[in-house]
């Protein structure tokens, strides 16, 4: 009997350990995926635009009294003779301090070094704004391309090539967007495959072409406050 009450404390108390050790939904959503990009393939009204869906796709979710910003970057433009130029713009610039967490509260990123090294960020816990899983690779259709426009590390390009769709505000069948994949998986088991922000660019900045490169022109959204 003693031995039975020894093995039951035991087992009680690997259970406590590792319950402290599992990670708690702790916070109110501060992350999400957008339920539906803005339907202009890559135009989306500028930084502005996009901040400006987050921000209703939020309010329409009950969590409109955070100021939503749209993970996303936008390269310079250049000085000339007749333009100062202007800087460029990083996603990682724009989204706050964090911590960030999804619709069911479970922790995305403790912050935006974190947000870039060892993040949360997976087909499981990148949910939109209504709690509901993104379709993924293997789904029909597969969603998992998010714009972006960013390095891996969330800031912006050199403007040689179109890497934003011209700043997101092009809908044409030239230029493209980076994009990430928010299941973290690709046709082949390599770094780029796996990037939540940083996996290759888009055939084109047609909606048609978004969703020819798996994706349907959603992006990541954050609460800055």
């Amino acid at each position: 009997m003693k031995k039975f009450r020894l093995l039951a404390l035991t087992a009680a108390s690997l259970a406590l350990l590792t319950a402290c050790a599992i990670p708690r939904s702790t916070g109110p959503m501060s992350f999400f995926v957008t339920r539906a990009g803005r339907g202009r393939g890559g135009d989306l009204g500028g930084l502005a635009g996009a901040d400006a869906h987050c921000q209703r796709l939020a309010t329409a979710a009950g969590a409109g009294g955070k100021q939503w910003r749209a993970y996303l970057s936008a390269a310079p433009t250049m000085p000339s003779a007749n333009n100062p130029g202007v800087p460029s713009v990083n996603a990682r610039d724009r989204i706050g301090a964090g911590p960030w967490f999804n619709a069911k509260g479970m922790l995305i990123a403790r912050g935006v070094d974190h947000l870039h090294d060892g993040n949360n960020i997976s087909k499981e816990t990148a949910l939109d704004e209504r709690g509901n899983v993104v379709k993924g690779r293997g789904d029909t259709p597969n969603e998992h391309d998010m714009l972006t426009g960013s390095r891996a590390d969330g800031t912006a390009f050199a403007p040689q090539t179109d890497t934003t769709c011209r700043a997101w505000t092009h809908s044409g069948a030239d230029g493209s967007a980076i994009v990430g994949h928010h299941d973290r998986i690709g046709p082949l088991p390599e770094n780029w495959a796996k990037s939540w922000n940083f996996a290759h660019q888009s055939a084109g900045c047609t909606q048609e072409a978004l969703v020819r490169t798996g994706g349907a022109g959603r992006f990541y959204c954050f609460a800055a406050n």
